[in-house]
This record gives C-alpha cells, structure tokens and sequence, in this order.
C-alpha cells in the first residue's frame, strides 16, 4: 500500500506546482461531462457528479470551467459525446499498467497510447491479461494537521462507512468501496476534516518490484501517458523503491 499512498500523493503535488494545470482542467472537465452525462446534470442526485465537482474544486478549478462542463453534457445542442475505453500493458521491469481514457476518437486515442509505450519500451495488451490484477477502490486522502488525532478521524470515516484507513508519513489514506466515496468524503468535511483528494481508483493487487532503473523509467512512462490529452488515470502494480520516488519530487 505504501507505493500507491506515495505516488498519489506525488501526483497531487505535481497537478498542484507543474505548468499542467490547464491541462489538469480539461482531464477534470471531461469527467464532470461525462457524469453528468450519466446520472444528469444536478449534483444532489448524482453522487458520481458530486465527487467530480470536489475534485474540480480541491483542484482550484474555476467555477465557471464547472459549470460550462455541465453544461455541455446538459444542453440540447449537446456536442461533446466521451467513450470510456480502458487499455492495458507493460512497461519496463514487466510491470502492469491500466490505462483509463475518455476520447471522442478511439482510433486517435490507442494510436497514441501504443506509440508512448514503444517508445518507453513497453506494449499493449490483450484485454483481460492486467485488468484481473486491479479493483477499483474510492481513496480519500487527508493531509494531517499537527494537531489532528489519526485514530479519531479513522474512526469517524469507519463510522461513516469506510473500509481500512491508513496512515503513512503525515498522509491518511482512508479506502472505501466505490459507491460509497462520496458520503465518506462528505461526512468527514462535515467534520472539519481536510479533505485533499477523493476519487475511484484502480489499484494492484500483487505488486511488481522494480529496481531503480526500471522504476524511473516506468514513472517518466506514466508521466507521458498521463500528459496525453485523452488519458485521464493510469495504474500500475510497480513497487517504486524510495529513492524513484524522491527523484520524482525533485
């Protein structure tokens, strides 16, 4: 569990201090369509809205961009229309990787997404032989206070219908089934809780070590995968030793 509470939190700083931030909002627009597309366009009646819209908002999306994205998937001149599609693949050290998209062209999208893999000296997959290894969990990542108590808010989310809470370096991970992210995540900002990220996941089951060769390039992989336009998530079951990770902080 380590490397994926470590990784994500990385991720997060990256979306935060990078020059993507643009970039963060189109990937965040297109979910907040595509869930109103799905449970309508009101947030009190669609959960998977709600959540959309509070990672727009932990993200410091304009409200606007959040109300032009309903929109567009509301209006009767509606014109955006996203596929869900899922690849999958390996990239170096063997290691499994699960690539979530959202495009309007699914020739383009896998075209893309098998050229950034050659070139890191990975490949695609038949369906099937990764996506076994991965569940999808709902994380809700809060960033510790000094003066928090670890064990009151893992109790309270518990309560609140969680299923593990994990604490790691000042970061508590609190894992729920998918459906019931949303209500956790609002039961804890009720609370007084910080909230710093809240979404579904895919995460590994059994994980692959990688040296620290093979796990820079897997993270430099994941990097370029993600900074394509139609690629919203990637998960891999890569074990990144310590030393990776703090390169990628740097």
């Amino acid at each position: 569990m380590s490397g994926h509470s470590k990784w994500s939190q990385i991720k997060r700083k990256k979306g935060a201090n990078d020059a993507k931030r643009g970039k963060l909002f189109t990937k965040i627009g297109r979910e907040i369509t595509v869930a109103a597309q799905g449970g309508g366009g009101n947030p009190e009646d669609n959960s998977s809205l709600r959540l959309a819209i509070s990672k727009a908002r932990q993200a410091n999306m304009p409200r606007d961009n959040i109300e032009r994205a309903i929109e567009r998937a509301t209006s009767a001149a509606a014109a955006d229309s996203f596929d869900e599609v899922r690849y999958e693949g390996y990239g170096p050290g063997g290691a499994a990787l699960l690539i979530e998209t959202l495009t309007d062209n699914r020739n383009r999208t896998v075209s893309e997404v098998r050229s950034t893999l050659t070139k890191a000296g990975g490949n695609m997959a038949e369906a099937g032989s990764v996506a076994w290894n991965f569940n999808q969990q709902g994380i809700i990542s809060v960033d510790m206070e000094s003066d928090d108590d670890p064990d009151a808010i893992g109790l309270q989310a518990i309560d609140a219908g969680a299923e593990d809470v994990v604490d790691e370096d000042g970061l508590l991970e609190v894992i729920t089934v998918p459906r019931e992210t949303d209500k956790v995540r609002q039961t804890l900002e009720d609370a007084g809780v910080h909230v710093s990220a809240a979404e579904v996941q895919w995460r590994a089951g059994s994980m692959v070590e990688l040296d620290e060769s093979k796990a820079r390039s897997l993270l430099k992989l994941i990097d370029s995968l993600e900074d394509l336009d139609d690629v919203q998530h990637v998960a891999s079951n890569a074990d990144i030793p310590e030393a990776a990770f703090a390169e990628v902080e740097t």
